[in-house]
């Protein structure tokens, strides 16, 4: 079924809605999740959160890309839940390290004077992103976006993990500087 099909059965509040989501898109949205848990059983409650929020979106939103917007949900669910958990063991992990890699090249959010709010930085980031090589940003997104291992990565653009590891270090820094110049960095 494709998307608009679906995007029907929502607005008609029909549930067959959430089982051709499922259907079409669970996959995906459980590869997001599992890649940031690292758990199937938590992943799998994310994905069933991540068809609840999209039951209570749809309407009134319509969502131009219905894969991005069930892809941002069931990350920013994962995340969530993923910062519960951190906040009870304070452990380690994939995320940390991700998190960890982009610190030193994006703004502290706790600045009181920061100049640009998160949707305008969003806006950048997203103009430096669509101005790097279609590999470059494929690196970046899979990496920083689905939690992919740097292995992932690596297999994903057809270099060697030291390679990707360089190319994504380059990156952050060359990010770093385009904010700077953008005003957008302290």
């Amino acid at each position: 079924m494709d998307d608009e099909a679906i995007l029907t059965l929502f607005f008609a509040r029909n549930q067959e809605a959430i089982r051709e989501t499922d259907r079409k898109y669970g996959a995906y949205c459980r590869r997001i999740s599992q890649q940031i848990l690292g758990s199937r059983e938590d992943a799998e409650e994310c994905v069933n959160d991540t068809w609840l929020q999209a039951w209570n979106k749809i309407p009134p939103q319509r969502p131009q890309c219905f894969q991005a917007f069930l892809g941002r949900i069931a990350r920013n669910l994962s995340l969530d839940r993923w910062d519960r958990r951190q906040a009870k063991k304070r452990g380690g992990g994939q995320i940390q390290i991700l998190l960890s890699e982009l610190e030193a090249c994006l703004p502290s959010s706790d600045l009181p004077e920061r100049r640009l709010e998160e949707q305008e930085l969003g806006n950048v980031l997203s103009r430096w992103l669509f101005q790097q090589p279609e590999k470059n940003r494929v690196a970046f997104v899979r990496r920083y976006w689905y939690a992919d291992s740097l292995a992932e990565t690596a297999a994903r653009i057809g270099c060697s993990t030291g390679a990707a590891k360089s190319l994504l270090h380059r990156m952050r820094r060359n990010l770093r500087d385009y904010l700077e110049k953008e005003g957008a960095w302290k």
